[in-house]
């Protein structure tokens, strides 16, 4: 059965003492983490337990999470057995370790799984909830450079920012600036952004090109080296300012880097979209891992800082909410973060933590490096958890950055972190009063510890093998006409741009026809707001047995660079006969804009529940994310209005609760102690949590069913108690009465919030014929 506190959203990180010395659950509200959040501690003071416990209450609650791990641990969140049997474990535990305890490896994953389940169960939890956070969310290890997991295509292209982030100029030059250090560090060039000709002029070309909108391939950006879009830079002409020579010297730098075999994967894999990293085309939460711990510095760092200035980018273009939309969480902070230095990863990292509360994404940063990170530039972490620390230094560095949002007794901070033990942190959350003092749950994960890049493979083999089934190359199409006109080129009207595509260096070329086709297509819609434009470029297959342009051979294509003249030794495939006939290019392209006329069309997405239209350049998914948002403020709004109607009846529930405490205190007794036990706390039930009081553990959640009994038992030793058996007897019955209403309310939320539950309605705007412009077609002959 579900949890209380995770029908209201509430994290459940570990346990804290309430005022009789009883452990209890600490929760914490997930809109907290829009303040972000910083975990301190040193080796082997669970800091890594702590992050793993926030991260699976996230995937739990429908959360996505984005993980950079430098270390290799955070891999454990996909070591869920929710069945707790040792035929699970066993490949995952240490044999070495089985070993040392004198066990086989069988029997020694056994009783690592009793072990475990038993830590889970000690905890207020069960089996269920590790079957619940495994079905929550899709979890998924990236390894950028490598193969051993899902592959990152990170130098394939990189992707123009948002239009939302080159309005604002100083994150745009900020947002350029990262990408150009971190690239130039790759290569081994160390260049000034504001005195380096080589960061300047590389900059240069990005901003000219992501100004216009257009993301860069490698390729372009080597080639634009060489050949720049530009005369000047600054008021000096260009050879003046940057040479030939030094620019073919740094465009072979670059392309020696991807050119080389070890830099290979970085070309493959999956696209770094924000967007399908956080949700899958269902809606569930991803939980989209990036392992890092294979790579050098200088690549770990490249990464590091496209990662955050792809996330400052998709920040960007997302609506503010005021609800928890995603986490960005980081393992190892150190070195991307220094105190004095400005490594490429800190300006995104700054930002992130500036601005992206507006935009419901927390950002959780871990550290045991406490002296080697920017205080200063982490004032706007809302919740610490600092634990376990070795040096006087380590304890004073964190005091000195605490205090630089507000004051606190440092001395009494210092003897707090000085006494903690293994799995005790402190948490400083500016949303609450004071400071608590907490052990951290059992993980619901198997912490084996670092995950090698075998065990990625191992854990990532399904969807490798899907990822591969997917990318597979298509075949392309073969000529189906084998007669061939030897060096003889059909002759077709001149109003018909030619064009060639060669693919080798070779003594002869045999060239298949296609029709190329360039269009430009204006949705417009004045009611829904849209006016948007799409550029359709796409090739057709050309057989010399066609009577018709067949539409149905067409292979979408962008950026394909063609020769204007033929090679010698060139054979040419048949053309149709229409296309001999041609006598103007104008009836092929009335046929190409009456297929855009039928075929083309804007599809806009509606939710009628919400009444919310997705803009015209919103994808589905990012639409959902949307949605997303606006059900869960929905259902804080409406959390908020349950609480003001509950709260008269809560009051005067305690005020019923605390007279019959001075009643029972008026008796004197000896029994007084077992009597007051019998008093129901507000606080130990659902209806506490709801107020924002300390939920008590499961078995006080249920001290209302049996407190009754107690009462029995204490008439027995005390006549006078039984005076207030009957008030007792009243209050239960109006607690549970309560509560059960409470349940009956945020299960109907808890039904309203789901995303899956809303319909998403597919609108197509189609154009007019006025609105298909700028088309044109010409001849390919393409080698094959």
């Amino acid at each position: 059965m579900q949890r209380d506190y995770e029908s209201l959203k509430l994290f459940y990180l570990g346990k804290e003492k309430d005022a009789s010395g009883e452990s209890v659950p600490l929760l914490y509200k997930n809109k907290d983490l829009t303040t972000h959040a910083a975990i301190i501690g040193m080796t082997g003071s669970g800091k890594t337990g702590l992050g793993i416990s926030l991260l699976e209450e996230a995937a739990i609650d429908n959360i996505p999470s984005i993980i950079i791990d430098p270390k290799g641990d955070m891999g454990n969140l996909l070591l869920t057995f929710p069945d707790m049997k040792g035929s699970d474990f066993e490949p995952w535990v240490d044999e070495q370790e089985a070993a040392n305890a004198g066990e086989s490896v069988s029997e020694f994953a056994q009783k690592t799984a009793s072990m475990w389940e038993k830590g889970i169960e000690g905890d207020f939890q069960d089996k269920a909830r590790v079957q619940r956070l495994k079905e929550s969310a899709d979890f998924t290890i990236y390894t950028p450079g490598s193969n051993a997991g899902v592959s990152v295509a990170l130098l394939k292209s990189f992707k123009a920012p948002t239009s939302e982030l080159m309005q604002d100029n100083d994150l745009f030059t900020s947002h350029v600036n990262a990408i150009v250090r971190s690239l130039l560090s790759l290569i081994g060039v160390e260049s000034d952004e504001v005195s380096g000709k080589e960061h300047i002029f590389i900059a240069s070309i990005f901003m000219n090109y992501f100004s216009a909108g257009k993301d860069m391939s490698i390729e372009e950006l080597i080639s634009l080296i060489v050949s720049p879009p530009f005369s000047k830079v600054g008021v000096f002409m260009l050879e003046d300012f940057y040479p030939n020579d030094k620019r073919l010297d740094l465009a072979m730098k670059i392309n020696m880097l991807v050119a080389s075999p070890s830099f290979s994967s970085w070309m493959q894999g999956e696209a770094l979209d924000i967007s399908n990293l956080l949700f899958t085309p269902e809606g569930k939460a991803r939980v989209s891992i990036f392992s890092i711990a294979h790579l050098g510095d200088k690549e770990r760092m490249f990464f590091v800082s496209i990662l955050l200035n792809e996330m400052v980018s998709w920040m960007r273009k997302q609506e503010g909410t005021s609800s928890l939309k995603a986490l960005l969480y980081m393992d190892e902070i150190a070195g991307y973060f220094p105190p004095t230095q400005n490594p490429p990863s800190k300006a995104p990292m700054l930002t992130l933590l500036k601005q992206a509360r507006s935009f419901g994404v927390g950002v959780v940063l871990s550290t045991q490096n406490p002296i080697d990170i920017d205080y200063k530039g982490l004032a706007n972490i809302g919740t610490w958890f600092i634990g376990r620390l070795q040096t006087k230094q380590d304890k004073e560095r964190v005091i000195d950055g605490l205090s630089t949002s507000e004051s606190i007794d440092k001395s009494a901070l210092m003897t707090q972190i000085s006494s903690l033990a293994k799995r005790q942190f402190i948490m400083k959350n500016s949303n609450e009063n004071g400071l608590k003092v907490f052990e951290t749950r059992w993980a619901l994960s198997y912490l084996k510890g670092p995950i090698s890049k075998n065990d990625i493979t191992l854990l990532m083999k399904d969807k490798i093998a899907v990822k591969d089934a997917t990318s597979a190359p298509t075949t392309t199409s073969t000529p189906r006409q084998n007669s061939l006109h030897v060096s003889t080129q059909p002759i077709i009207s001149n109003e018909l741009e030619q064009c060639y595509a060669y693919k080798s260096q070779s003594e002869d070329y045999n060239l298949q026809p296609y029709l190329l086709v360039n269009a430009t297509v204006n949705f417009l819609n004045t009611p829904k707001s849209i006016n948007a434009q799409h550029e359709y470029a796409y090739k057709i297959y050309l057989d010399g047995r066609d009577e018709v342009i067949n539409f149905d051979e067409k292979v979408d294509f962008s950026g394909q660079k063609f020769d204007a003249t033929s090679r010698a030794n060139s054979s040419y495939y048949e053309l149709p006969a229409f296309m001999l006939d041609l006598k103007s290019a104008k009836n092929i392209q009335k046929e190409v804009s009456d297929y855009l006329y039928y075929n083309s069309e804007l599809i806009i997405y509606k939710e009628p529940t919400l009444n919310l239209t997705s803009k015209q350049d919103e994808s589905l998914q990012d639409f959902k994310i949307r949605l997303k948002d606006r059900l869960n403020e929905q259902f804080d709004a409406e959390v908020q209005m349950l609480k003001e109607k509950f709260e008269k009846e809560e009051k005067r529930l305690e005020a019923k609760r605390a007279t019959l405490d001075d009643r029972l205190q008026k008796e004197k007794s000896d029994v007084t102690s077992k009597a007051t036990d019998t008093i129901i706390s507000i606080g130990a039930s659902l209806i506490g949590a709801f107020f924002g009081k300390s939920l008590m553990s499961a078995t006080n959640i249920s001290k209302a069913a049996t407190s009754v009994k107690k009462v029995s038992q204490l008439s027995k030793e005390k006549g006078d108690v039984s005076l207030v058996e009957e008030d007792i007897l009243a209050l239960n019955e109006e607690i549970e009465t309560l509560q059960s209403d409470l349940q009956n309310e945020i299960a109907k939320l808890q039904e309203s919030d789901k995303v899956e539950n809303i319909s998403v309605e597919e609108i197509a705007i189609k154009p007019k014929r006025t609105d298909i412009v700028k088309t044109k077609i010409s001849l390919l002959w393409e080698e094959v």
